[in-house]
């Protein structure tokens, strides 16, 4: 994987990946920034998300049950000093649809987390979760 990443000017820069989708990320204000973009932290969140996310429509599916909402709730605590890791990340699932039962949800993300998602097994994190089903 390869991805591109510019400077914008200020704390502004733009990333594009290898299809050419492009992000803009910036800093706030008081860090200099112009508020362009999402910061890159958040996108780390936001990418534990969607990668969890991909993996638990997969498994689902694959159970054969229909879902028909999923949204993710994501919260992150960081490190007090430099460099500002995530010390903690939390994962809340709200999902919906036919034949979701606890036992099957709470299969699908766990084998998300801990064995398929990428992103959010590269971060030195405790990740912790809980979910709803409607």
């Amino acid at each position: 994987m390869h991805v591109n990443v510019k400077w914008l000017g200020k704390m502004a820069f733009q990333g594009t990946t290898p299809e050419g989708h492009k992000i803009t990320m910036d800093a706030s204000p008081d860090h200099g920034g112009e508020n362009q973009g999402p910061r890159p932290t958040e996108l780390i969140l936001q990418a534990v998300a969607g990668c969890s996310g991909i993996d638990i429509v997969d498994i689902l599916t694959k159970m054969r049950l229909k879902l028909t909402t999923l949204e993710m709730e994501v919260s992150g605590e960081r490190a007090s000093e430099s460099p500002r890791y995530f010390t903690k990340v939390n994962v809340h699932y709200r999902l919906a649809g036919e034949g979701l039962t606890p036992e099957k949800v709470e299969r699908a993300i766990s084998l998300s987390l801990e064995k398929y998602c990428s992103v959010s097994n590269s971060l030195r994190s405790e990740i912790t979760w809980s979910y709803t089903i409607n």
